[in-house]
Order: C-alpha cells, then sequence, then structure tokens
C-alpha cells in the first residue's frame, strides 16, 4: 500500500479507532451511560465558556504572529541560536501575563513554533502559559495553603526553564540543524518590512483582549432553589440546562461532592460580590473597547493582502487545532465518570512516589479550565489527598491535559510530544514527593 502516506496512515487509524468504539460499546452499562451525558456535558461547556472568548483569540494570534512577525524577530528572541538566558525568560515569565488554560496558549505555541522558536524556549511557553499566572498563585495559597502557594509558584518558574531546557538538550541534533537552516541569508519573511513595535502593539493588543476576555469566573454565587431552599455554591460547569454545583463554605472552602441541578429547579443566582467577580461582570466592556482599537489598526497599518493572510493562516490553525480539542474534551468528560474524585484521593492519600506519580498521571490527562484545579484539588485534599500528589496534581494538571496532547502531536510529532509529556511527569512527581517530605 505505498500510496497511504505517513498522514493517510493517521486518518485511516483514526477511522478505524471510531469505527471500534462505535461498535462495540456497552450502550446499555448505566455507567457508560452516563459517561456519554457527562461527555456531552463538559463538551457543551467548552463549547459555552471557552470557545469564543478563549479559542477563538488565540487563534486570530496565533495567526497574527505567522502573518505579521517577521521570521527574524522570532529567531533572534527565541530561536535555537538566540541568547539562552533571554530565550527562556521571556518564554518562562509569559505566564505571568497569560492567564489561559492548557488548551488556549496551543495556537501562540504553535505560531512561534512554526515561525522558528528553538523547541526549548517554545516548551518553556507551552508550560508557563497556563502553569504560571499571579491569580493562580495567589488563589493556591489562599484556598489551599500558603506552603502549596509557595511551593507552586517557584516549582512552576523553575519547571518552564527545566522543560524547555531538557527538550533543547534531548533532541539538540535537530535544534544544530535548525541553526543552519535559519540562518542561511534569506530576505524578510514579513510583509514591507513593518516596524517590529507595530506588530509586537498590535499583536500585544490582542493579548490583552485574550486575558479580559477569558477572565475567570469565581463562580461563587448565593442560589435560591424553587423549593425555598437556599445555600451557596461554587458553580463547576454550566450548560443550556444544568449546573453542576458544590457546596461552598463561608471561609472558602468546599464543603460536599459535586452535583447537576436542572435550571428550571432554580429561582435566583447572586454572585458574590469580589473584585475578580466585578472585572468578570464588564469583561466584555474591556475587552470590546481593545479589540475595536485591534480593528481599526488591523485596517489602518496592514493592506488587504496582510488581512487575507491572516485570515488563511488562522484558519489552518483552526483546521488543526479545533477537531482535536473538542475530541480531546470529549474524552475526558466520559472518562470522568469513571474516576471520581473520592476514589482519586483514596489512591493518593500518602506520599509515597507511586501516589505522586498517580496524581501527575491524572493532571496530566485530565482537562482543567483556568484555576478550576484550584478548587478540584481542595476537594481532593479534603477527601485524603495527600499535600505532595496534591503540589504533583498543580504542577503538571494546568499545563498538559488530554486535548493539549492532540493539538500538540500535531504540531511536533508524537515523539517530541512524549518526550514533553514525560518530562512534565517526571518532574511533578520528583517535586511532589520532595514537598510532601517536608511538609509532612
Amino acid at each position: 500500500m505505498g500510496f497511504m502516506t505517513k498522514r493517510e496512515w493517521k486518518i485511516f487509524f483514526g477511522f478505524l479507532g471510531i469505527f471500534i468504539v462505535a461498535y462495540f460499546l456497552p450502550l446499555g452499562n448505566p455507567k457508560v451511560k452516563k459517561g456519554i451525558i457527562e461527555a456531552f456535558r463538559l463538551l457543551q461547556w467548552y463549547a459555552r465558556h471557552h470557545t469564543i472568548p478563549c479559542v477563538v483569540p488565540a487563534l486570530f494570534i496565533a495567526g497574527a504572529i505567522v502573518s505579521f512577525l517577521s521570521q527574524q524577530s522570532i529567531i533572534k528572541y527565541l530561536g535555537p541560536g538566540a541568547n539562552k538566558v533571554l530565550a527562556y525568560t521571556v518564554a518562562s515569565v509569559s505566564g505571568c501575563i497569560l492567564a489561559v488554560c492548557s488548551c488556549s496558549v496551543l495556537p501562540m505555541f504553535a505560531g512561534i513554533y512554526k515561525m522558528g522558536a528553538g523547541i526549548g524556549p517554545a516548551c518553556s511557553f507551552l508550560y508557563s502559559g497556563p502553569a504560571i499566572n499571579v491569580l493562580a498563585i495567589f488563589l493556591s495559597a489562599r484556598v489551599l495553603g500558603f506552603d502549596i502557594g509557595i511551593a507552586r509558584a517557584l516549582g512552576a518558574v523553575l519547571f518552564a526553564f527545566v522543560v524547555g531546557l531538557f527538550m533543547a538538550f534531548m533532541f539538540r541534533q535537530e535544534e544544530e540543524r535548525k541553526i543552519q537552516q535559519v540562518y542561511m541569508p534569506e530576505t524578510d519573511t514579513g510583509f514591507g518590512g513593518k516596524p517590529i513595535w507595530k506588530s509586537a502593539t498590535f499583536i500585544g493588543l490582542m493579548i490583552l483582549f485574550l486575558v479580559f476576555s477569558d477572565w475567570y469566573n469565581p463562580g461563587i454565587a448565593k442560589i435560591t432553589f424553587k423549593d425555598g431552599t437556599t445555600g451557596t455554591f461554587h458553580i463547576r460547569y454550566e450548560t443550556e440546562d444544568t449546573l453542576t454545583l458544590q457546596p461552598w463554605s463561608k471561609g472558602g472552602k468546599e464543603t460536599g461532592e459535586a452535583k447537576v441541578y436542572y435550571k428550571k429547579d432554580i429561582l435566583k443566582i447572586e454572585p458574590v460580590p469580589s473584585l475578580t467577580q466585578t472585572i468578570y461582570n464588564i469583561r466584555w466592556y474591556i475587552a470590546g473597547v481593545i479589540g475595536i482599537i485591534v480593528v481599526i489598526l488591523a485596517f489602518k497599518w496592514y493592506s488587504k493582502e496582510e488581512l487575507n493572510q491572516w485570515m488563511f493562516a488562522t484558519w489552518d490553525f483552526a483546521k488543526l487545532m479545533v477537531p482535536l480539542l473538542y475530541g480531546g474534551i470529549f474524552v475526558v468528560g466520559f472518562i470522568s465518570v469513571f474516576i471520581p474524585e473520592h476514589t482519586v484521593a483514596q489512591l493518593v492519600g500518602t506520599n509515597s512516589i507511586s501516589s505522586n506519580f498517580l496524581a501527575s498521571i491524572v493532571g496530566a490527562f485530565f482537562y482543567f479550565a483556568t484555576l478550576t484545579e484550584i478548587p478540584i484539588t481542595e476537594v481532593l485534599l479534603r477527601f485524603g489527598m495527600a499535600k505532595g500528589p496534591a503540589l504533583a496534581l498543580l504542577l503538571a494538571g494546568p499545563a498538559v491535559s488530554l486535548p493539549n496532547m492532540l493539538v500538540i502531536n500535531g504540531v511536533m510529532g508524537p515523539k517530541k510530544t512524549l518526550a514533553f509529556v514525560t518530562i512534565v511527569v517526571i518532574l511533578a512527581t520528583i517535586s511532589g514527593f520532595i514537598f510532601g517530605a517536608i511538609v509532612q
């Protein structure tokens, strides 16, 4: 079958996998039925709350990176031959600006990698984007304890450097070949030699739009049911007709297991006031103003040809990433029914290597939206999870997920994807074990 290229074989096995699942899936099993419902519930929540405010802006940013930033600029600051201290510092601290989930940082990672960034700095950015942001560190310390908050802050920044350095070392021969290729004499690939400040300002404003459009929703609300009962809950997920709620105490702790409620049974939802909630309520007004500025600058600074190139690049990224993201979210939702939180907590109740490794694996495959890893970890701690595995989960979880892996594989290939995930899991396991030994 010489007519089958590597890409065609991937498509074939994808079709084969879908066929096997559809053929053998035991739909009569109650757990399977519940898993399918939960998969669609998570998928709908993702579509309603993350696609438009988060994934779509990120795709446009990726398209802008490819279309408006010159290849020489990317290579100068993030390429395999760039100054190592500068490249890894820029890539690693980017998470302080981007408060996004592992899926949303992917288009930007793909953009800079495609433009010639070295695999080390690119992977540092890939890890740091969702793993490091000021709000995540603050909430971790406030909800989970000062020790875990500090350990997460130090661990995440260090991880971003180490992950990138390990990836660069493991694929150093390929990086050396890349250096020889990218520094061959060639003309600027940018349109019309635009000043770097224009492209940087334009993309920076788009990133600022993303920060506000995807602003974290605390989801803490006083809810009054139609039967007259009231309570304060953390709204985990919201779909068209349901809310997944978890009881929330005045001390800022979740106090019970999450349950699904139908909106038709709820009379009133009153968000608990906070600065974060206030910004969330007006996020689209702020993002709208920034978006108008972006549109004006786009037509003022760039030609019709350049804008068309931007749209084509954005569409290419969408075709690559969106099917994989949605497929991965669906699978995660389905699997979550078979590994409930109290079961996971029981398996990671000690600070052994195996417990930390299991926490890292669960974190690596499960999908965490921005900052949702904190209340989930708090529940696991209450169910009996040890502090070491809790840190391992926090270090591995936000930066990696099954949807994330599927897209990374499409960008870098299976070998580099396996290496990236393995490094994150191993480092998280070791860090959790050391931290658990210190604090216990």
